[in-house]
């Protein structure tokens, strides 16, 4: 696991961030060629969500996102974007690539992993198709589970350091 992946983990909300490490480990593990897994965006401020709702409404480029400031799971460290580094230096976001020639594409062996840990991946979307995205689907809570929905996170409390307190 590289640093900047483990950089982006630390950010992450506390309770995910032992899985997100076992996550990588095992898409690391699985690949077992030249590709390795990045994550490229973990937790956002919400500054950071306006300015990448601004692309394509308000400054130039293709649209980005269509979530505004607290309605990404990113605003709460609950998801993370990913890519795949090839050879220890090159950024891949092909999906059809099988770099450890297994007959499954990278990607999708990353992909089933995710989803083996509760974690709901862009790719599956049906409107605004997100291939680098995951995000948890339930959060455990001291009253139980919930969903990870933006509306669900916005209402809960947050710690003296910004994380929502579950």
């Amino acid at each position: 696991m590289d640093k900047v992946t483990l950089q982006r983990i630390e950010k992450l909300h506390p309770s995910v961030r032992d899985e997100v490490v076992q996550i990588i480990k095992e898409c690391d593990k699985a690949l077992s060629g030249r590709a390795k897994i990045r994550i490229t965006q973990g937790l956002r401020s919400f500054e950071e969500q306006e300015k990448l709702y601004a692309i394509g409404r308000i400054t130039s480029g293709k649209k980005v996102t269509n979530a505004k400031a607290g309605q990404s799971i990113h605003n709460y460290g609950f998801a993370v974007d990913m890519c795949l580094i090839i050879d220890g230096r090159t950024a891949s976001w092909d999906t059809a690539k099988d770099w450890d020639n297994d007959g499954i594409a990278d990607w999708y062996e990353c992909v089933t992993i995710f989803a083996r840990h509760g974690w709901d991946w862009g790719g599956n979307w049906k409107t605004f198709k997100d291939l680098p995205h995951f995000e948890k689907k339930e959060i455990k809570t001291k009253k139980g589970m919930i969903k990870a929905t933006w509306r669900n996170l916005a209402k809960m409390p947050r710690n003296e350091e910004g994380y929502i307190i579950l």
